[in-house]
């Protein structure tokens, strides 16, 4: 009987070395992407997720990828600007590039992206401009004139209606939209949000 009782407790032992030596070693669990590298924050004048304005071309296409397609010309004069998709960008955004620096991030059509106030493409002028009071300042559209328009809200910078903002430190947010009055196009970054097609 005793040499049953060994010979059993043997065998356990040896088994259960087995399942152990089998089983994997314990692994950390990786740390969640925090918000900012999401996007989940919005779409800020400082930029998008890991996206800085000021940021290279090289930090660009580290954070997101290369150009989608670099057969596309994306600007009259790509060496000096040039906008573009990067291959990890989200749908429906687009960089603009001007001498080797990221300088606007624009939303256009099918991006699901809001921005930091949570407004994104289909919104209102009149919930813009309710939401932003005095800090937004309105410029009739370019192409279409009113009431399609450009709504700007700065952030470090208090530009008269009309007034062209040229300080290179200046950041903001404009919502464009159309003669419906409804939210087509935002553009964030320094001065060239105030483009009104593309480069220029």
């Amino acid at each position: 009987m005793r040499a049953l009782v060994v010979i059993a407790l043997a065998a356990c032992l040896i088994g259960c070395g087995r399942e152990q030596a089998a089983a994997p070693p314990p692994t950390s669990a990786p740390a969640p992407a925090s918000a900012q590298e999401t996007g989940d924050a919005g779409l800020t004048a400082e930029g998008w997720g890991p996206l800085r304005i000021g940021m290279t071309m090289d930090e660009i296409t580290a954070a997101l990828g290369p150009d989608a397609n670099p057969d596309a010309v994306g600007g009259p004069d790509p060496e000096s600007c040039n906008q573009f998709r990067p291959e990890r960008a989200p749908e429906g955004m687009l960089l603009m590039v001007e001498n080797g620096e990221l300088t606007r991030i624009s939303l256009t059509h099918g991006s699901q992206i809001k921005t930091d106030r949570g407004f994104g493409l289909g919104d209102t002028a009149a919930a813009i401009k309710a939401a932003y009071g005095g800090g937004a300042v309105s410029n009739p559209h370019h192409y279409l004139g009113l009431p399609a328009e450009y709504i700007a809200a700065w952030t470090n910078v208090r530009p008269a209606p009309g007034e062209y903002v040229r300080d290179a430190n200046a950041r903001g947010i404009v919502y464009e939209t159309n003669l419906e009055g409804v939210v087509e196009d935002i553009h964030a970054g320094g001065p060239s949000i105030q483009y009104v097609e593309g480069c220029a």
